[in-house]
């Protein structure tokens, strides 16, 4: 394992730009928007990135699946080099969604990450991995699925810069949002208040302009969307000013 000397924040080939994400939080009725490219067009996938970033997103949002911790096989470091010298100020927001997530994390690192997410199912040794992902001089997120609970964060709150709430079960796009789990959100926010701690709340799976509002009114930072910003009238620039107007009507 690099350390965070050994390994240039930058990423390879990003040029000058710092594409550190900003971690501090905003003011109410206000979220950061990191779309999915699972959702974008696979043979012009450069475009939709590009489409989103001019449309005002805050972060790019890459589902890493293994076809092992979940049913599906999507892409690893090797597109987020390629697309980081594009992007050089656009934070790359990474999801693991694989089996022994400490394999890849320097990988990832070393392709342009700017924050990656393991799954707290994922890893026996979720403080060791996430400790890696500092060293590495990015920021480290832990995801839930639905059924796991906010207390397996208990005693790894001072290793994390932020939580991922799926509110579905991780693997597909396009899936519908399950009610039950956005209690979650505000469970965290009650943790994050009560414990003193620094955490983003993010959330993914089944985030649209009908679900936004409840979800920021429990305490959400940062929607991953990928099918409702790539298929939304007008493209990625209509879903993501959609988002914002859900967003900002709870307040």
């Amino acid at each position: 394992m690099t350390t965070s000397s050994d390994s240039p924040r930058s990423g390879a080939g990003a040029g000058d730009e710092d594409s550190t994400p900003d971690m501090h939080p905003l003011p109410p009725g206000e979220v950061r928007i990191s779309p999915s490219l699972l959702s974008a067009d696979f043979g012009r996938f450069a475009e939709g990135a590009a489409a989103c970033v001019h449309a005002g997103a805050d972060w790019l949002h890459f589902d890493v699946m293994d076809g092992h911790f979940v049913p599906n096989l999507t892409f690893g470091p090797d597109l987020v080099r390629a697309l980081r010298p594009l992007f050089p100020g656009t934070p790359f927001d990474i999801h693991l969604m694989v089996e022994r997530p400490y394999d890849f994390i320097e990988l990832f690192a070393a392709a342009g990450a700017d924050l990656i997410t393991v799954h707290a199912e994922a890893t026996p040794h979720l403080q060791r991995t996430l400790a890696a992902i500092r060293a590495l001089g990015r920021k480290a997120g832990v995801a839930l699925n639905p059924a796991t609970p906010p207390d397996v964060l208990s005693y790894v709150l001072d290793d994390i810069d932020l939580v991922l709430v799926m509110t579905v079960n991780p693997g597909f796009g396009g899936q519908k949002f399950l009610p039950a789990v956005a209690d979650k959100v505000a469970d965290l926010a009650r943790m994050r208040e009560g414990e003193g701690a620094s955490f983003l709340i993010s959330v993914d799976g089944g985030v649209d302009d009908t679900t936004t509002q409840g979800l920021v009114q429990g305490g959400a930072d940062v929607l991953v969307a990928g099918s409702f910003v790539f298929h939304a009238s007008g493209g990625p620039p209509g879903g993501i000013a959609a988002l914002r107007a859900a967003a900002a009507s709870g307040l």
